[in-house]
């Protein structure tokens, strides 16, 4: 009696798991086929711009602006971030603790994808330019409750 139960409940959270949308989809499709090498010339904002390129998305880097726009800014306190979405870091510093010891990280200028949502504020993201990856696009983890000062700007892309 329990079996069919269990098997509707595990069914049930697949048959009811949101789709991406399209534009988020194919920015991860990108982001997998250039996963370990050096995009263009292997900076962080490099990455998105292919992936932007690579999907059909609006990207604005108009020299008249200060910010690098990738779609509409999303509200992480009031809107799901989702895999594809794209994250800019102005002056990020970043203070955690896990067991005894702590840890500190920070960002100045930097620009990442989101590639996996973990839970809410929590996310892998894929970067290239950066310490532990170098020129080539790797993952690491995010935790927006994490960042003490700066600015995390996150954007939904959108179509041009």
């Amino acid at each position: 009696m329990w079996k069919p139960i269990i098997l509707l409940i595990v069914l049930s959270s697949f048959c009811f798991k949101p789709e991406l949308p399209a534009l988020n989809a194919k920015i991860i499709t990108y982001v997998e086929s250039v996963m370990g090498t050096k995009v263009d010339r292997g900076e962080c904002w490099d990455l998105a711009a292919g992936a932007l390129a690579s999907s059909g998305a609006y990207f604005d880097r108009s020299s008249k602006k200060t910010v690098t726009i990738y779609g509409r800014k999303l509200n992480p306190n009031k809107e799901e971030v989702l895999p594809g979405d794209l994250i800019q870091f102005e002056n990020v510093q970043m203070k955690w603790t896990v067991g005894n010891t702590s840890y500190s990280s920070s960002m100045g200028q930097h620009t990442a994808i989101v590639y996996q949502v973990n839970a809410e504020k929590d996310y892998e993201i894929a970067h290239q330019n950066t310490s532990d990856w170098g020129k080539k696009v790797g993952v690491s983890n995010f935790n927006l409750n994490h960042v003490t000062k700066g600015k995390v700007m996150i954007y939904r892309p959108i179509e041009k």
